[in-house]
Parts: C-alpha cells; sequence; structure tokens
C-alpha cells in the first residue's frame, strides 16, 4: 500500500519523524522511519513498522517535493480484542457486529448486593417464597390437576426448542393430513440425534383452537406411527411428551378409525428396537396418552397428572354429579407420586417452585437432564433387550395376590334371598326322568295332601287300543303336568 504526501502540507503539519535517517544521493534521497505519530489533537495514529521512505528531489529548485511511502500491512490483532471469524455464518440473527466488541457476558454471575433500603423487600420475597413451598408441599390431587392445566404452563414446543441444539419439524401422515395436536420432529441434544413426538397445546385460545386442545384425531395417531417407524429404521431413539385430555371424540374420528389408529399405534410401539422415553408435563388422559406413551422409561412433572379417565367424569359416572371431582381425584390416584408408588412412573422430575410455568427454562433444563441420564443407560442395551425390559416394564403393572376373604367381610356380608337355581339342561328328557317328573312330591307336603303320584308309564300301554278311555285320561294328565314343568 503506497500513501503520496504533498511535501508542503506534509511538512506543515504537526506531524514528526522520529528516529529518520537520510541517505546521501545526487538527486534523490532515501529515508528509514521508525515510527510515525500524529499530535495530541489530532487522531492518534497506530505504530507503522520501518519502512523506506523514497524522497524524489527535483531538478529545479523551485520545483515541489513529493514523499512517497509504502507502509507494510500489520499482523492481526489479538482474538480477544476483534474476534472477527473467518468464514461468518450466514445463520447469524444478531448480525455481524458482534464479533467486533470484546465484551462477553460473565461466566460467573455477580453476587447479588441489597442496598439497605430494599431489605424490607427481601424480606417480603422469603416470607411469600415459604408460603409458596408450603403451600406447594401440600397441594391435593385436585389441586395438582389444576397447576397441570395452568394456562401459561410450557407446552411441548416450548420445551423442545430449550432442550434441543437443533430443531427440525416434521409433518404429515402420508395420507393427505396433518394434525396439528400432535407434533413431531428430529432434533439433537448433546450431539445425539433423536425423534420427538408430543402433544401441543395453545398458548392462547386462537392456538389452541387451531391445536384443536391437544386432542388428536386418528390422522395425528398415524403420523406419531410413521415417525417412529422412520426413527427404527434409522436407529433414533424417541423422546415422547404426553399433554392432553385424551383422544378426539367425535363422529368423524370415530368413522376414521380412532379406536384402530390407536391400537396399532399400542402394538407397533412394543415392537420398536430403538429406546423410547415418555415424560408426562400436564395431563395424560386415557389411551390418546397411551398411543404414544408405551416406553421403557416413565418420567412425570412434579405437578403432572395421568389417568384413565378425567376426574369430572368419573365423578359424573360414580356419583352423578362433577361436583365430586375432588373425591373421585383422590380415589383415582393420578398425581405423580402415587403413579411412583405403583412403579407406573419411573421418576418424578421436579418443577421450580411454584410451578412449571414460574421458569420455564428451569422446567426445561430439569427435563433434559433426567431424560439424558436414563437415556445414557437404555443407549447401553442392544435391540432385544430394549423390546424385552419396555414388555417387562407393563408387564409388571398390575400386581394382585391370593388370599382368603377377610372374616370381618364375611359376616358382614348380605345373606342370601333364595337358593340359585340350577340352570336348565337343553338335552331331552328319558322315559324315567319323565316318569319321576310326575311322582315328584315337595318335601314340606303334609301327609294328607293330595297325592300326585300316577301310574307308572310302560311299554305295555302301546298296546292299548286307542279308543280305550284309560289311555285318553292318561294324555290329558300328561299334557297338563308338561305344561306345568315348563
Amino acid at each position: 500500500m503506497t500513501y503520496v504526501f504533498h511535501a508542503s502540507s506534509f511538512f506543515r503539519s504537526s506531524y514528526t519523524m522520529n528516529s529518520c535517517s537520510f541517505s546521501p544521493a545526487l538527486r534523490y534521497g532515501h529515508t528509514s522511519c521508525e515510527s510515525l505519530s500524529a499530535n495530541p489533537n489530532g487522531v492518534a495514529a497506530s505504530p507503522i513498522a520501518a519502512e523506506r521512505f523514497r524522497v524524489r528531489l527535483p531538478r529545479s529548485v523551485g520545483s515541489r517535493v513529493f514523499m512517497g511511502a509504502k507502509i507494510r500491512k500489520g499482523k492481526k490483532g489479538r482474538e480477544t480484542e476483534y474476534p472477527w471469524p473467518e468464514k461468518v455464518d450466514g445463520n447469524l440473527k444478531d448480525g455481524y457486529l458482534s464479533y467486533l466488541s470484546s465484551f462477553k457476558p460473565l461466566s460467573i454471575k455477580p453476587k447479588p448486593f441489597i442496598l439497605p433500603f430494599e431489605r424490607p423487600i427481601v424480606d417480603i420475597e422469603k416470607k411469600i417464597a415459604e408460603v409458596v413451598k408450603d403451600l406447594y408441599a401440600q397441594l391435593t390431587p385436585i389441586q395438582r390437576l389444576s397447576v397441570a392445566r395452568h394456562p401459561n404452563r410450557p407446552t411441548f414446543l416450548d420445551h423442545v426448542i430449550n432442550i434441543t441444539d437443533k430443531w427440525v419439524e416434521l409433518h404429515g401422515d402420508r395420507a393427505g393430513y396433518d394434525d396439528p395436536a400432535i407434533v413431531t420432529g428430529i432434533g439433537s441434544i448433546d450431539g445425539i440425534t433423536f425423534m420427538f413426538i408430543g402433544h401441543q397445546k395453545g398458548r392462547n385460545t386462537k392456538e389452541n383452537i387451531h391445536r384443536n386442545f391437544a386432542m388428536p384425531t386418528p390422522h395425528g395417531y398415524r403420523k406419531a406411527l410413521r415417525m417412529m417407524k422412520h426413527a427404527d429404521h434409522h436407529g433414533f431413539p424417541i423422546i415422547s411428551f404426553i399433554d392432553t385430555p385424551g383422544a378426539y371424540a367425535e363422529r368423524q374420528s370415530e368413522e376414521k378409525g380412532q379406536g384402530e389408529a390407536i391400537a396399532h399405534n399400542l402394538r407397533s410401539m412394543f415392537g420398536l428396537k430403538v429406546p423410547v422415553v415418555t415424560v408426562v408435563i400436564g395431563e395424560g388422559g386415557s389411551g390418546g396418552a397411551l398411543a404414544i406413551g408405551c416406553c421403557n422409561k416413565m418420567l412425570m412433572l412434579e405437578n403432572s397428572v395421568y389417568y384413565v379417565a378425567s376426574p369430572e367424569a368419573c365423578a359424573a359416572i360414580l356419583y352423578k354429579s362433577a361436583k365430586a371431582a375432588p373425591k373421585a381425584a383422590e380415589k383415582l390416584k393420578i398425581t405423580a407420586q402415587e403413579l411412583r408408588k405403583f412403579k407406573i412412573s419411573d421418576e418424578v422430575i421436579p418443577e421450580p417452585l411454584g410451578g412449571a410455568h414460574t421458569d420455564p427454562f428451569e422446567a426445561s433444563k430439569l427435563i433434559k437432564n433426567a431424560v439424558m441420564k436414563h437415556m445414557h443407560e437404555l443407549l447401553k442395551m442392544s435391540p432385544d433387550e430394549v423390546k424385552r425390559d419396555r414388555i417387562a416394564k407393563f408387564r409388571a403393572v398390575g400386581l394382585w395376590q391370593d388370599g382368603e376373604l377377610d372374616t370381618y367381610r364375611k359376616r358382614n356380608m348380605k345373606k342370601r334371598d333364595a337358593p340359585i337355581p340350577e340352570p336348565l339342561s337343553i338335552v331331552a328328557p328319558s322315559l324315567q326322568t319323565f316318569e319321576s317328573s310326575l311322582n315328584y312330591k315337595p318335601e314340606n307336603m303334609k301327609g294328607d295332601d293330595v297325592d300326585f303320584k300316577l301310574p307308572s308309564l310302560s311299554p305295555k300301554s302301546e298296546n292299548i287300543k286307542r279308543d280305550d278311555p284309560k289311555v285318553d285320561k292318561i294324555d290329558t294328565v300328561n299334557a297338563s303336568s308338561n305344561h306345568n314343568s315348563f
């Protein structure tokens, strides 16, 4: 790079040259300059490496003098000062100017500093935290159900965006439909690729209507099954998130095979060779939740619920009133803590104080740590061991024990009003059975009662003529007895 300066303006300026030496020549002089600097009033110039200055002397004294200087390109500064990359990523959202600043966030957060006048506020916040902690530690099942249905609770996509490094959503069931109530896609966590499948609720009324309140149709379950087969083919572990009140129960869904779609998913999931980890982040209702929940490990958030029928529906059936929902919720054992005792759930993931909606990022971090812990254990198994582990988990659900009935229950059982009649035989009665039925006499009948014993029928009676009045009398009695027996 060559700079040409006018001699008169150059020497009239406040620039100074330090340690410059001139070599004599007839018409041309050569000089070497170590540094060039400006006066304090001007702009500070960066040091210039030693280079030759060529001063061309004119032939006549009255001519102007021109000076040429070649400045050698300096080395690149420290990376901490100018961390400009050689190739800038085109997917940046913050812009390239972020590389020009050495100001970076602190790796260690600064210690909180409380001003004297802020101490009353801090004391009140501590008291509020203690009250909230005591309140959430004693929640009833119906209250935990309310927390699970909180409108601001983080959804499936909120958690996926927080825990994944990369995420691509996949659509469609390859039959012409794409149910927005179930979202599927491929994402990576710590360099491992996973297939994500989950129910998606809306964050407002408009989104809830679009997502159908996370109630899938048969197309949603078939889309989920397609993604499961895709993951099984390519060896991607599956992570499913459950948050639905149940499958969409309408006439059109039933006509398109709602029950068949759920049953197909149940059968196919037990044949998957890849690990499956399920996380219940809200409410899991009936077969709509189980259709993507046949897993090796089931994890539940602290305030999530899992049930075969909602407490409101159970109360309407058993107690004939939806107001008995709190009682039904307690009897159904739907909370994560109760299901952990029954070994239906494998782990209860704690939530931030006040529920997952108070700190969604912290809740996602806890989910990520729990999922990866179990996933690393399952990835060590062979495909056959993964299948056997999944089958063994569901075979262990629902234990029973043989034993005698409690004597107290026997003593307080209602007595039988009448003996249970023996079932009627369809086989045609023989001649001897017919004769014994005619000669039947009740046990409590007194001796002076009418005797119903009739003359026995024998083969000899076949020789009696039809015109005989005795034969007519026997036939009449037989007909009446047969009518009474039926």
